[in-house]
């Protein structure tokens, strides 16, 4: 492990349960940091939260879309062939599906893994 900070992108995962009424609910954060070769989605879904938005909720949809995501960061499925940065991107890309990534931003590290779960407590938590 590097003594140095590095630099790291991220973005924090969000469900839309209806998405004709544009109301969001913090359900992870996507973390990239190229120099660690790091890709990595932390996720945490509150259902009462998601339910406050929308009481039929398909939860079992949106956990099922949170394990996508996570298998896309490890090369899962369509994702086999992509580098990590490509994954990235893909994952971050505009959408308009139950999950989507908020903009991303960017930080400085010395430990990738610490740092998302640093942002999942305080962003989704």
């Amino acid at each position: 492990m590097t003594t140095k900070l590095t630099p790291y992108e991220y973005a924090i995962i969000q469900a839309m349960p209806r998405i004709e009424r544009g109301e969001l609910v913090n359900v992870g954060v996507l973390l990239y940091s190229q120099r660690h070769d790091f890709l990595c989605a932390g996720t945490h879904l509150d259902e009462t939260r998601l339910r406050a938005l929308d009481p039929a909720a398909d939860v079992a949809g949106i956990r099922a879309a949170l394990n996508a995501w996570e298998q896309t960061c490890t090369g899962g499925g369509a994702s086999e062939q992509m580098r990590l940065g490509e994954r990235f991107r893909w994952l971050v890309a505009p959408r308009s599906t139950i999950l989507r990534a908020g903009p991303v931003h960017m930080g400085l590290t010395l430990d990738p893994a610490s740092e998302l779960e640093r942002l999942v407590n305080l962003l989704v938590r």
